[in-house]
């Protein structure tokens, strides 16, 4: 069975024979948030997170979640900071991370708006307490 660490050290062994030096340092081959390195592939699927923020932007304000947005926000805005503290300095993980904290408060913001402008007014068939 062919898995995908198998696909990764095949993917990888072949760039270390194919590029040229001058060429995997345009890349930044060899760097530590570089290709090689999870500091680079985690922020790259972590886009898909931001991608479907955007596409929920589509969506009415009524059928959005409000924790998933508020925890949307809350990622983005705490591993922003993150990514600047720890060494090496992740650029693509601060960038993926600021959009996710602005996908999430503007979710946010909108679930607001809507709940502040539609208020639920009681049915006339319930009976006031």
């Amino acid at each position: 069975m062919f898995i995908l660490s198998d696909l990764y050290r095949v993917s990888i062994g072949v760039g270390n024979r194919v590029l040229t030096p001058r060429m995997k340092r345009i890349v930044k081959w060899d760097h530590p948030a570089g290709m090689k390195y999870i500091h680079f592939w985690a922020p790259l699927m972590k886009w898909s997170l931001v991608g479907a923020g955007f596409g929920d932007m589509l969506r009415p304000a009524n059928k959005l979640s409000l924790n998933q947005s508020i925890s949307l926000f809350a990622t983005g805005d705490i591993w922003s900071r993150y990514s600047m503290v720890i060494v090496p300095k992740n650029y693509m993980l601060f960038a993926v991370n600021i959009f996710l904290a602005f996908v999430g408060g503007q979710q946010v913001a909108r679930i607001a708006h809507y709940r502040y402008t539609h208020l639920e007014t009681p049915n006339a068939n319930e009976k006031q307490i």
